[in-house]
């Protein structure tokens, strides 16, 4: 049995990890979710789409994209994959709540990211603290998500800053990966 991920040669010859999708689960059927789940279902990854309001999902969606029409969002969050990459953009400020202290409670996701100010943020960390959540691990939430610099506010300038900020993490997940040594070209 092989103890080590499989590896692909990239252009400069060096051996890269191969590695699987990300399994990303985004609550939010607004503007900026569907623009997200545009450009996310071209990418390596597999989406769980969330919201309770049915009626905004498209009638098509990309082969990666599942939609998840439910009353009980906060139901997915037990449910998703360890390792999963967290995304909370709903409509409601109390569900978004909701969802943040549901996630914080898990200690197994790679991202959790949250639209939202600085302002939300500060919010949002008082009262989690106030739930029992441990302040040392308010780092692991990312509220503004994207890039930082991206200063547009367009949806879909949103969802190239939060998909970059995504692979990004992904890739530095990578790095910790174990990985074979260079390979010499042939």
């Amino acid at each position: 049995m092989n103890a080590h991920p499989p590896v692909q040669i990239g252009r400069r010859g060096l051996a890269a990890p191969v590695l699987p999708p990300m399994r990303v689960v985004l609550f939010g059927a607004g503007h900026v979710g569907h623009a997200l789940v545009a450009l996310l279902g071209r990418l390596p990854c597999v989406v769980q789409w969330v919201d309770e309001r049915d009626e905004l999902f498209p009638d098509e969606v990309p082969a990666n994209v599942q939609i998840e029409a439910t009353d009980t969002p906060e139901a997915i969050v037990d449910d998703a994959p360890q390792g999963a990459y967290f995304l909370v953009m709903t409509h409601n400020h109390a569900l978004d709540f909701s969802l943040a202290a549901r996630i914080m409670r898990r200690r197994d996701f790679t991202y959790f990211g949250m639209i939202g100010s600085k302002t939300k943020r500060v919010k949002f960390e008082r009262r989690l603290i106030g739930r029992g959540i441990d302040p040392e691990r308010l780092c692991e939430m990312t509220c503004p998500i994207g890039l930082p610099g991206i200063v547009d506010k367009a949806p879909t300038s949103i969802a190239v800053a939060v998909s970059a900020e995504l692979f990004k993490v992904r890739s530095q997940q990578a790095a910790r990966v174990p990985c074979v040594a260079s390979l010499e070209r042939v």
